[in-house]
C-alpha cells in the first residue's frame, strides 16, 4: 500500500483556506487509488482551543471534506478535527478515517490531551484504543501527545495493529523527541509507524514538521524535513510478519508485569 503524508502550513482558525491547501498539495501528486492519505491533527483549524471556531458545524463540515476527498482520490483518508462533546461544554480532539467510498470506517478520540497547553480544559479525554482494517493492514490511530505513552501502542499491538498512524501538531522546540519516539514505537512493536506533523506557526508556537514513515525494524524510510510537501512511500504488511517471525520479541511480552504491586517499602528513618 502507498502512503501519502500531507505536511502542510495550516492557517489559524480558517477551515476553508486549509481545505484549499490540502487539495492543492494533493492535486499536485499522482495519487494511486487505494492508497492512504494522512493529514495532521486538527488540520482544518490548527491547534486552537477556540471551540467557537473549531467545533462549529462539526463534525459535519470537516468530515464532509474528508469524505469527498476520499471519494475523489479513491483512497483511504485520515485527518484530525475537533467536534463538540455530548454535553456541548467541551470539544473532542479526534482522528477519523474514511474509505475510498467516502464512508467513515475509523474514529479515535485523543486519550492524552496535552496538559502543558491546558488542552484538558477544552477537550475531553478519550478512553479507548481503536484498531481497524485498512487494506492489508490493521491500523491504530493516535494523536500527538499520545506518542509519549508507549502503553497505548502496546495495547494497539495486542489488538492486532501492525500500522500506527500518529497525527500531530508537534512543536519545533521538541522535534527531536518526536523523531526519537516515533522510531522507538516502531522498534518496540515491530510495526510501521507513520507520523504526520504540520509546519509553520500560530499565535502560540512554531511547528517542526519532520513527518516520518518508519519501517518495523526502526529504519526511517522517508523524512519530510521542514518544508510544505506530500511525502509518499510504499509499505508492505508482509515485512511486518516476516520481521516478527525472524525476531519474535513480542512473544516474550509479559502483560502480567503491568499489574505487579510496588515492592518498594518506606524505610524507617534512623533516629
Amino acid at each position: 500500500m502507498r502512503v501519502y503524508c500531507v505536511q502542510a502550513d495550516l492557517e489559524w482558525e480558517n477551515k476553508e483556506a486549509n481545505f484549499l491547501t490540502v487539495r492543492s498539495l494533493l492535486d499536485g501528486e499522482n495519487i494511486q487509488p487505494e492508497s492512504l492519505i494522512i493529514l495532521p491533527e486538527t488540520f482544518s483549524t490548527g491547534f486552537s482551543m477556540n471551540l467557537q471556531v473549531t467545533a462549529k458545524q462539526e463534525p459535519g463540515q470537516t468530515e464532509t471534506f474528508l469524505s469527498r476527498l476520499a471519494k475523489d482520490k479513491k483512497c483511504w483518508v485520515t485527518g484530525g478535527l475537533v467536534e463538540p462533546n455530548k454535553t456541548g461544554d467541551k470539544g473532542v480532539n479526534r482522528s477519523v478515517t474514511f474509505s475510498p467510498l467516502g464512508e467513515r470506517i475509523g474514529s479515535y478520540a485523543k486519550i492524552h490531551p496535552a496538559s502543558i497547553y491546558e488542552e484538558e480544559k477544552f477537550h475531553d479525554s478519550g478512553n479507548k484504543v481503536e484498531v481497524f482494517s485498512l487494506n492489508e493492514f490493521e491500523a491504530c490511530p493516535l494523536i500527538c501527545y499520545d506518542l509519549r505513552f508507549p502503553e497505548l501502542f502496546r495495547i494497539g499491538m495486542k489488538q492486532g495493529a501492525n500500522l500506527f498512524i500518529v497525527i500531530a501538531c508537534w512543536p519545533k522546540i521538541r522535534i527531536g523527541h518526536w523523531v526519537s519516539l516515533l522510531r522507538a514505537r516502531a522498534i518496540e512493536n515491530q510495526a510501521y509507524v507513520v507520523g504526520v506533523n504540520r509546519i509553520g506557526s500560530d499565535p502560540n508556537m512554531e511547528f517542526g514538521g519532520n513527518s516520518l514513515i518508519i519501517a518495523p525494524k526502526g529504519e526511517t524510510l522517508l523524512n519530510a524535513g521542514e518544508s510544505e510537501c506530500v511525502l509518499s512511500s510504499d509499505i508492505d504488511s508482509d515485512l511486518v510478519f516476516q520481521w516478527r517471525d525472524e525476531f519474535p520479541a513480542l512473544q516474550d511480552f509479559r502483560p502480567d508485569l503491568i499489574h505487579l504491586k510496588n515492592s518498594h517499602q518506606k524505610r524507617t528513618p534512623m533516629l
